[in-house]
């Protein structure tokens, strides 16, 4: 399986900084969105990204690989900020391997989400599952997605890298299809755009590149009320399989992977974790 990708970010119309970080560099993609504001939220996310590079150069990636980067990424932010509130979700993909069978490892943690575009379904499906106050309430079947949009708690999180003791990231383990399009983004664009438009662009047939920055471009145009990132995964198997615009953008084929302010994502006040 051969992958190329895209990303893009944009700070919006409301926040003075952008908050947000982003890792595409194979066999680890991510987003990462910080919170705790100015010298906090920037930097929490900055440092689960350099913990995540460091699997730069492998070609397969484990589960405990990751999970050896959420808790250098968690000591870190906890001895950075000490007393200051600061951490970062983090949702990603990875390539992995089982049986010489190529599959996608996604993790995350908060609600930064992960999605794929199934070329031959011509489907979206979100393969996360926020860590949410809302999304808590909806699989007790206590509020609906409808509602959710507009819960006073849409934004405060249950689960957050940096903000509790250990990381508490959940993994799913899917085969890699040609065809297969994988998107990472922050709450920055689902808040901004539905799974409807979201799916247009996916389907556009443009490249990774192109379909992450129109992404952002549109969240933006929408409203732009938060720091907004996405990035776009593309997989083929061959020459034969590769999209029609990969040759045109000179990307190799040769079986080779390339080397509002009120609205702010927030952890849940511990007190309420602790009774859990």
């Amino acid at each position: 399986m051969r992958t190329t990708w895209g990303s893009a970010t944009d700070r919006g119309r409301v926040r003075a900084l952008n908050e947000d970080a982003l890792l595409a560099h194979p066999p680890v993609f991510l987003v990462a969105d910080g919170m705790g504001g100015h010298e906090a939220g920037d930097v929490a996310s900055r440092l689960a990204v350099e913990e995540f590079a460091q699997t730069a150069g492998l070609t397969a990636v484990e589960p405990a690989d990751l999970q050896g980067c959420f808790q250098r990424a968690a000591a870190r932010i906890r001895g950075t900020f000490e007393r200051r509130e600061g951490g970062t979700t983090v949702a990603g993909v990875a390539l992995a391997d089982r049986d010489g069978t190529a599959h996608w490892l996604v993790f995350n943690v908060g609600d930064s989400r992960v999605y794929r575009w199934s070329g031959d379904d011509r489907e979206l499906s979100q393969i996360s599952v926020d860590h949410s106050v809302v999304q808590e309430l909806m699989d007790a079947g206590q509020l609906t997605r409808q509602a959710a949009e507009q819960h006073p708690e849409r934004h405060v999180l249950t689960r957050a890298l940096g903000t509790g003791s250990d990381p508490e990231p959940d993994y799913w383990l899917l085969p890699a299809r040609p065809g297969d399009r994988v998107l990472l983004c922050s709450d920055g664009l689902t808040n901004e755009l539905t799974a409807e438009q979201i799916a247009a662009v996916m389907a556009d047939g443009a490249d990774a590149a192109e379909t992450a920055s129109a992404l952002v471009r549109l969240a933006v145009q929408a409203g732009g009320r938060d720091n907004t990132t996405a990035v776009v995964v593309d997989a083929y198997s061959g020459p034969e399989n590769a999209p029609g615009w990969l040759a045109l953008a000179g990307v190799p084929t040769d079986g080779k992977w390339d080397d509002s302010v009120d609205g702010a994502t927030i952890p849940r006040p511990r007190n309420k974790v602790e009774d859990q």
